[in-house]
C-alpha cells in the first residue's frame, strides 16, 4: 500500500511539474476570441478570451476573465459594494465553443503574430495566473474587466511593444457613448446605467481605455502593430449567429414611453389641482419618497462602495435624499416657512441639472426628460399653492 501511494505521489508531482513547465512547440498558435452580444444586459457587452492551441502537444484550451464564485461569503453585498473578487477561468476550447454556439453568439478569432518567446511568456503567465492563489482579482467595469485583462496580459507578454492606433471616428467618444453603442439610448439597461453612473462616465476615453469593451479589443487589435508588423496575422469567424441577437429596446414598454405616461399623469393631476385649488397629497408623498429613496441609493453607490464610476453623480440634483425627511411637511395642514424655501431650492437644483446636461458635464437618461419637466411643473405649483394657502 505504501509503495503504491509513493508511486502515485511521484506521478502527481511529475505531472504538476510538467504542466507548470510546459513548453509550447514552434507550431503553437495563440489567438484572441471575441464573443458578440447576447440578448440580456449581462451579455450586452460581449466577451473576450485567449485560445492556446498546439497540435503537437494536443493542447487546445481557453483562458478568460470575469467569472465569479457564487459561494463567496456575502456575495451580493460584496457585489453591490464593488468588493467582489472575480476569477480567471480555464476550459477546453470545445466546451467553450459549445456554450456560445448553444446561445447562438458569434465567435471571431484573431490569430496573433507573436514570436515563440512571446507565446511562451503569455502561456506561462496564464498558467501562473490560474493557480488558486492567483486566480482572484478585484473587478472594475472600466479598468479591470474581461476585455482589459486581455489587453494587459498581452502587453505584459510582449513587454509593451504593441502600438495601438486611433480608430477613425472614435477620437471624441466618451465612456457613455461607447456604452450606448451596446445598450442603446432608450432601453431599460441604458436607463439604469445612465442613472447609476456618474459624470466620470462622460470623460473622453483614449484608445487604450476604449478597450474596456470586447468589440473594441477586436477593433484595436486589428489595427495594432507589433515591431512594425500587424499584431493580427489572420482573422476568421468560427461561429456565426443564425439570427440578429443583441440587447434591444421594447417597442411598447421602453423607458421613454413609460416616462411620458408617468409625466402626463403628474401634469394632469397638477392641472386638476390647479383648477380646484386643491393639492393631491398622495402624489407629493409618492414623488418625494421615490426621489428621496433614489437619492439614498445614489449616495450609497458614490460613498459606500468601491465602484469608480458611480461617483460625482449629478442625478442627485433630482434624486435628492433630504426629500425623504421632509415628507412630514406634506402631511401638515400648516407648513413651516423654511419649506417654501426648500421647494425653491429643489427648483434651483433641477435648473442646475438642466445646465449640466446642456453644457455636457453629465449626460442623463434621455427618457428622464419628461419626468424632469413634470417635476418642475409640480414644484412650481406647490410653491403657488402654499403661497395662497
Amino acid at each position: 500500500m505504501l509503495r503504491q501511494l509513493s508511486i502515485f505521489s511521484l506521478f502527481v508531482f511529475f505531472n504538476l511539474s510538467f504542466s507548470q513547465q510546459l513548453q509550447l512547440s514552434p507550431q503553437a498558435e495563440i489567438s484572441v476570441l471575441t464573443i458578440d452580444q447576447g440578448d440580456n444586459l449581462n451579455d450586452a457587452f460581449g466577451h473576450n478570451a485567449f485560445r492556446i492551441k498546439d497540435r503537437t502537444l494536443g493542447l487546445d484550451v481557453v483562458y478568460d476573465y470575469g467569472r465569479y464564485d457564487f459561494d463567496t461569503p456575502n456575495f451580493y453585498l460584496k457585489f453591490a459594494q464593488g468588493k467582489l473578487n472575480y476569477l480567471i477561468g480555464k476550459r477546453n476550447f470545445s466546451d467553450f465553443f459549445q456554450v456560445y454556439r448553444y446561445y447562438d453568439r458569434t465567435i471571431d478569432e484573431q490569430k496573433l503574430n507573436l514570436s515563440t518567446t512571446q507565446k511562451q511568456k503569455l502561456h506561462n503567465y496564464l498558467i501562473n495566473n490560474h493557480k488558486p492563489e492567483n486566480r482572484r482579482y478585484l473587478y472594475d467595469f472600466f479598468y479591470d474587466n474581461c476585455a482589459t485583462k486581455i489587453r494587459d496580459v498581452l502587453n505584459t507578454a510582449t513587454n509593451g511593444s504593441i502600438n495601438y492606433s486611433e480608430l477613425q471616428g472614435n477620437e471624441n467618444k466618451t465612456f457613455r457613448d461607447l456604452i450606448h453603442e451596446h445598450v442603446g439610448h432608450n432601453t431599460w439597461g441604458s436607463f439604469g446605467i445612465d442613472i447609476a453612473l456618474g459624470s466620470l462616465t462622460d470623460r473622453v476615453a483614449n484608445k487604450e481605455e476604449q478597450m474596456f469593451l470586447p468589440r473594441y479589443i477586436y477593433k484595436h487589435f486589428e489595427a495594432a502593430k507589433i515591431n512594425s508588423n500587424p499584431l493580427v496575422k489572420s482573422t476568421i469567424t468560427i461561429y456565426k449567429s443564425k439570427q440578429d441577437i443583441g440587447y434591444k429596446a421594447s417597442t411598447l414598454f421602453n423607458p421613454l414611453v413609460i416616462m411620458l405616461i408617468l409625466a402626463f399623469i403628474i401634469i394632469f393631476i397638477t392641472y386638476k389641482d390647479y383648477k380646484k385649488l386643491n393639492r393631491s397629497k398622495w402624489l407629493d408623498i409618492v414623488l418625494f419618497a421615490i426621489t428621496g429613496i433614489a437619492g439614498m441609493v445614489l449616495l450609497f453607490l458614490w460613498f459606500g462602495t468601491d465602484h469608480t464610476v458611480t461617483g460625482y453623480n449629478y442625478n442627485l440634483l433630482w434624486a435628492f435624499p433630504i426629500n425623504l425627511f421632509v415628507i412630514g411637511q406634506l402631511l401638515s395642514k400648516q407648513i413651516k416657512n423654511w419649506f417654501r424655501g426648500y421647494l425653491k431650492f429643489l427648483l434651483v437644483m433641477l435648473c442646475l441639472m438642466s445646465l449640466h446636461w446642456t453644457i455636457g458635464v453629465q449626460v442623463f437618461a434621455l427618457a428622464f426628460l419628461p419626468i424632469l419637466v413634470a417635476l418642475i411643473i409640480r414644484y412650481v405649483y406647490l410653491l403657488k399653492y402654499y403661497k395662497t394657502a
